[in-house]
């Protein structure tokens, strides 16, 4: 008796594990259908060839965007070359990015950069600059100071830890800290087949500081972008398997504790939030498996979302801009300053459109 019980109790564990497998490959594998959509005023963004995974912007306007990243099993249009972080003025007609030139000393030969997120400090308005990078296919966070005068970026401190094993993301807290996401993208092994093929919640979100490195949440099916509202009270969270929105409130002692979870029905990656109306703002990948096995013929689409009143009982998702991919390939990050709004691309190119 004894063992036909265990004999069904793993059966039954079989058959939800084999259903689980079925429902998180028929989500990736499955292209949505989207009708066609963007404002009436888009355009390239001159020079943006081989990227634009991540977009920050400055309150002057002024925009970082990270270039260049070499993900693991995705297509690279320049193998050979390294990344770069770009700035452009949102404020002018036709955007044109700059190449910000790093400081002396600095390994730019190998330079993955992934995730970025600005700091102010409020003491002098010095504008830091957080950088998610992978050479050699390992985890570091680079530091910058921004030099605005010398269209320079300044090299700080190259931060490693064990608990940033495989960052994606950070958004930062002051000059010395911040908030990161872990997932498994530049890790081999079952982590990754874990993570992206079953969708087991093996991911977190790391808090580091100089003084404390922590766990402050976890279990995601697969933590990616990550942001604070503007009051600085909450943190969100993307989780791009579960194609959900995670809030999470800041404590005094830098712990997050989960709030509630928006499901957005798409493959949500880096966010972004309005500064002017605190919504958020999203790079989607509605064809996630195009992505993963890419076809110049046949490429992956780009999906822009806004989520409206996400602490209210009914946040509103809306679908901002929807291409083909005849224009922008998989779109990776969206990111608006005062009525005009720039997206960015994991391998591609970059567009910025006008808020009708």
């Amino acid at each position: 008796m004894g063992k036909l019980l265990v004999l069904a109790i793993v059966g039954i564990l079989a058959a939800l594990f084999v259903e689980r497998i079925i429902r998180i490959r028929q989500k990736i594998y499955t292209s949505q259908e989207r009708k066609q959509m963007q404002p009436a005023n888009c355009h390239l963004i001159e020079g943006i060839e081989t990227g634009s995974e991540d977009i920050d912007i400055l309150p002057n306007g002024l925009a970082f965007i990270s270039t260049g990243l070499k993900y693991p099993g995705m297509v690279a249009f320049a193998p050979d070359k390294h990344g770069e972080i770009l700035l452009v003025d949102v404020n002018d007609e036709v955007l044109k990015p700059i190449v910000l030139r790093i400081s002396r000393g600095f390994d730019l030969e190998s330079f993955n950069p992934h995730g970025i997120s600005k700091y102010i400090d409020e003491k002098d308005d010095t504008v830091y600059l957080f950088v998610v990078n992978h050479p050699h296919s390992i985890t570091t966070v680079e530091l910058f100071k921004f030099q605005e005068d010398e269209n320079a970026l300044l090299h700080l401190q190259t931060i490693q830890h064990e608990l940033l094993y495989s960052v994606n993301d950070l958004v930062a807290v002051g000059p010395d800290s911040f908030y990161a996401t872990n997932d498994h993208y530049f890790l081999n092994g079952i982590g990754r087949i874990a993570e992206f093929f079953l969708g087991l919640p093996w991911t977190n979100v790391v808090y580091y500081s100089p003084k404390e490195v922590k766990e402050v949440a976890a279990g995601f099916n697969s933590a990616n972008g990550i942001t604070m509202s503007l009051d600085n009270r909450y943190v969100y969270v993307a989780d791009v398997v579960d194609q959900s929105i995670h809030v999470l409130e800041k404590n005094a002692n830098w712990s997050l504790s989960p709030v509630k979870v928006v499901q957005v029905d798409t493959f949500l990656d880096n966010l972004c939030v309005d500064p002017t109306t605190g919504d958020i703002w999203s790079g989607c990948h509605m064809d996630a498996e195009k992505i993963l096995n890419y076809n110049p013929e046949n490429p992956p689409g780009s999906e822009v979302i806004r989520v409206q009143n996400i602490l209210s009982e009914n946040p509103v998702v809306t679908r901002v801009y929807v291409n083909n991919g005849s224009v922008l390939q998989a779109s990776s990050v969206a990111c608006v300053h005062y009525g005009r709004f720039l997206v960015g691309t994991v391998f591609h190119k970059a567009v910025y459109c006008d808020l009708d």
